[in-house]
């Protein structure tokens, strides 16, 4: 959480050509440090506004799975009235897709962070999730401020073993229909993506993602090509990161030789 050090990473960042930066901070002052990163940056900014507020509610509420419906919509209004471009919000991850993780099993359950959050709060308080359910709460805000919705994938494999399973593909279904819902809002909309991949399973991922949604924007985590890759996981996100790009992804998100070994 060192603001100066953040502030480092956007500019080493943009210096190197990205086209956008994620502010994924959990630590610190984070509303600080998402103010500075927006005043500061060039290019478009990013955030996951559920990491905040599961943060808060662990702080005002002992813990994650009591944080309440507006607990978490006034993170993602905190988020929007800063100014930032994009918010990632899992709207797939479902009672349904969930039931459908349970029965199927996985070698890796869940990796995503916003979606394990989502995923804790729906079995603690056996209801839907707040951003399926109240989606167009979320459309309204996003219109309103211009402000684009990046469709997380809280069920993205963390394994290769686990590469477009059931569970992937059902949130997939939603995302598709959720796209729908946001353009028919006038509300401008992508849809995140894998993820640990094989070789041999990028291509059709791009095309059902591009068949499902309708051809929205695609935006994919490397992906990596290998789980046993931990330290090297620039090289094998470029590895997946090619053949994803040339398949027809929209969107490449970094992964750094840090990822598995520290946190963003």
């Amino acid at each position: 959480g060192n603001i100066d050090t953040e502030l480092e990473k956007l500019r080493v960042a943009i210096d190197c050509g990205a086209d956008a930066v994620m502010d994924l901070s959990t630590g610190g002052d984070i509303s600080a440090i998402r103010r500075a990163i927006v005043a500061a940056s060039s290019v478009p900014i990013g955030t996951v506004p559920v990491y905040q507020a599961g943060i808060k509610a662990i702080e005002s509420r002992d813990a994650i799975v009591k944080m309440t419906v507006d607990d978490l919509f006034a993170g993602i209004e905190e988020h929007i009235y800063d100014g930032v471009d994009f918010i990632t919000v899992h709207c797939g991850v479902t009672q349904s897709a969930i039931a459908r993780l349970k029965q199927q099993g996985r070698v890796v359950d869940v990796v995503s962070r916003g979606g394990a959050f989502l995923i804790g709060w729906i079995l603690y308080n056996e209801r839907e999730n707040p951003l399926y359910e109240y989606y167009d709460r979320l459309l309204e805000l996003a219109r309103e401020f211009d402000v684009t919705l990046s469709l997380g994938d809280g069920m993205r494999p963390g394994s290769l073993a686990d590469a477009t399973d059931r569970a992937q593909v059902e949130e997939l279904l939603t995302l598709g229909e959720l796209v729908d819902r946001a353009r028919q809002a006038g509300v401008q909309v992508m849809v995140e993506g894998p993820g640990h991949l094989p070789l041999n399973q990028i291509e059709a991922n791009v095309q059902l993602q591009k068949s499902i949604c309708k051809g929205a924007p695609f935006y994919v985590l490397g992906p990596l090509v290998t789980d046993i890759g931990a330290g090297y996981d620039h090289i094998t996100g470029a590895i997946g990161g090619a053949i994803a790009a040339a398949a027809g992804t929209d969107f490449l998100c970094y992964v750094t030789p840090s990822e598995h070994l520290g946190l963003p």
